[in-house]
């Protein structure tokens, strides 16, 4: 199993990072670089980091050790807003304030761009419309984001993260509690917005969704990075039974051709 290091970057990535809670660490000694233009996906087990790593390039956990460097610089001496401006994240199971209309929501996404000096503009009228369109919200931005259905409810948030216009997504667990039809909807739109140009950083617990949408797998276990790089190539049956303990044959996915895991009948 190769293992995982660096590839091209985007000028986000992390350097020997130690994350731990509780004194146990959780990422240990993680170096990694995001790659440019791509739609990433993170998975492994249950507990081996994905998450808490994804959060140290949002600029919401701080390593104990090592850094995240955005543009080759201390994420953490950004100031919030600054760093905002090129990172935006959709954490898991966001909550939504009472009351508050879609395009309320939405607004909220265009935060990071108002200072003092700039209150709010054309320009962004525009994001929200564009980020409202692009997720097929425009009927519904007068609706309370509470009367929305789970798959509603989840466009509405990748709504306001477009709407923060940063050419880097990070998505955690993005279709945890969705229907599988609603899982799909949704990860067919990140696909959309990858092929549009912009870097995407998801973590998936699914690896047959995770093989048919990403185009770079970074595989995590207690906490480390093992190996990454293009599905074909990282997800293999060995893989599977490294990390996860899962015998399984991989075959092709007889729609798209990406790897699909089959596991073996454990008893």
């Amino acid at each position: 199993m190769a293992e995982g290091n660096t590839v091209s970057t985007t000028g986000l990535g992390v350097r020997d990072v130690t994350i731990s809670y509780g004194g146990d660490p959780v990422v240990r000694d993680v170096s990694l670089d995001i790659p440019d233009g791509e739609l990433s996906v993170i998975i492994g087990p249950n507990g081996c980091g994905k998450s808490t790593l994804l959060k140290s390039l949002a600029r919401v956990r701080k390593p104990d050790r090592g850094q995240v460097l955005l543009h080759g610089r201390d994420l953490w001496s950004y100031r919030g807003r600054q760093a905002a401006r090129h990172v935006a994240l959709l954490p898991q199971n966001p909550v939504a304030p009472d009351g508050i209309t879609v395009r309320d929501l939405v607004r909220r996404g265009r935060y990071p761009h108002h200072t003092l000096l700039r209150q709010w503009s054309p320009g962004d009228d525009a994001a929200i419309e564009f980020a409202l369109e692009r997720t097929a919200l425009h009927d519904l931005a007068h609706v309370r984001a509470t009367e929305l259905s789970g798959g509603q409810r989840q466009r509405a948030w990748v709504a306001m993260v477009l709407a923060q216009q940063t050419d880097l997504l990070l998505l955690d667990e993005p279709t945890t509690f969705l229907d599988i039809a609603h899982q799909y909807e949704l990860l067919e739109l990140c696909r959309e917005l990858h092929g549009e140009g912009r870097t995407i950083v998801a973590v998936l617990h699914d690896l047959n969704q995770a093989a048919r949408f990403a185009s770079h797998l970074v595989v995590m276990r207690e906490g480390r990075v093992v190996t990454q790089g293009p599905p074909t190539e990282v997800l293999t049956s060995e893989l599977v039974a490294d990390v996860y303990g899962l015998p399984c044959d991989i075959v092709p996915d007889p729609r798209t051709a990406s790897p699909m895991v089959v596991p073996h009948d454990r008893r």
